[in-house]
């Protein structure tokens, strides 16, 4: 049985707490959140206790730390757990600049511990499948991805200055599901963007609507298309065209009844947010750490990966402001 602390009781927080309870390997052995409140409840509803970073760092009971605190928090709690001899797994991204990833990279490299970044997408069910029949060459060659990502409602702009912008915070899933699709490193990136969706991100110095396009060595492209609105849910789609045939993963709906009339047919909308939409993909990336804590495989998403995927957003936004493409 691995014991977890857990770095965060907020939303995230939360779901990874009842996937860390549910699994027959892991324990939610404590909790740490400057917010007390917010530590007492999960405290309470798990029945475990409540630690302080050092506390929980030094505690040679703690097998594994799971980070889901602020995202300024992340790269130095990914040092004190490598450097405690700790187990990490990390939402994205370890920091919003890339000098701090390398920084913080070469310090787990050092450690010797394993690091695994959360791009939860990667281990969707629905994206895997698709990832799986491109790589048994059902499609044969990839030659175009299509990526939609649409969040039902934009965050509030407070958020947005502090998350390092639309590409750093989310886009930055689409550059990582895109690179573990077409399995290949982009080798050019362009990116155009507007504000359409909330004047108060545009003031905030960020976009909310968004196209970018990658080249890949082999040929291959794929295009991103973003938006902080979706007035029918979570958009959340991948189309994978190759020299055999299509492949698509569709949105998750909220139930699969249909109803059909004179009028025509009337269906449920998509899940409303990805807490509901990628639910099984947390719980299977879950189980991957466990996996991964076990010695059983190595972390599928590593620090490598969210350095890559940091730098791809740095060189989409570099594109968006010259509006030249960029070469990788």
């Amino acid at each position: 049985m691995f014991n977890i602390a857990l770095f965060g009781a907020g939303r995230i927080g939360q779901v990874h707490a009842v996937n860390i309870a549910n699994h027959k390997e892991s324990h939610l052995y404590s909790v740490i959140d400057p917010h007390p409140a917010s530590a007492e409840a999960l405290a309470y509803q798990y029945q475990t206790k409540i630690q302080t970073t050092e506390e929980a760092m030094s505690d040679p009971d703690v097998h594994g730390v799971l980070i889901a605190s602020a995202t300024d928090t992340h790269a130095d709690l990914i040092e004190l757990a490598a450097g405690h001899n700790k187990m990490i797994f990390c939402e994205k991204p370890v920091h919003l600049e890339l000098e701090r990833v390398h920084q913080c990279l070469a310090t787990v490299k050092a450690c010797q511990v394993p690091l695994f970044i959360g791009f939860n997408r990667r281990y969707d069910p629905q994206f895997r499948r698709l990832k799986n029949l491109l790589d048994a060459g059902m499609v044969g060659k990839a030659e175009s991805l299509l990526i939609t990502s649409r969040d039902p409602s934009p965050p509030p702009a407070d958020y947005v200055r502090v998350s390092g912008g639309m590409f750093r915070d989310m886009t930055i899933h689409d550059f990582d599901i895109a690179r573990f699709i077409i399995g290949e490193e982009p080798c050019a990136i362009y990116a155009q963007g507007s504000n359409l969706v909330d004047p108060a991100i545009g003031l905030a110095g960020d976009i909310d609507t968004a196209f970018i396009v990658m080249k890949f060595p082999s040929g291959a492209m794929a295009i991103i298309t973003n938006s902080r609105r979706s007035g029918y849910g979570y958009d959340q789609r991948l189309e994978l065209h190759g020299e055999k045939g299509l492949l698509t993963a569709g949105n998750i709906k909220e139930n699969s009844v249909e109803f059909w009339g004179k009028d025509g047919c009337t269906a449920a909308k998509p899940e409303h947010f990805f807490l509901q939409r990628y639910r099984d993909a947390y719980i299977a990336e879950w189980s991957h750490f466990v996996d991964v804590m076990a010695g059983r495989v190595n972390p599928e998403t590593s620090g490598i990966d969210g350095e890559r995927a940091l730098y791809l957003a740095d060189k989409a936004l570099e594109s968006l402001q010259s509006g030249k493409e960029i070469k990788l």
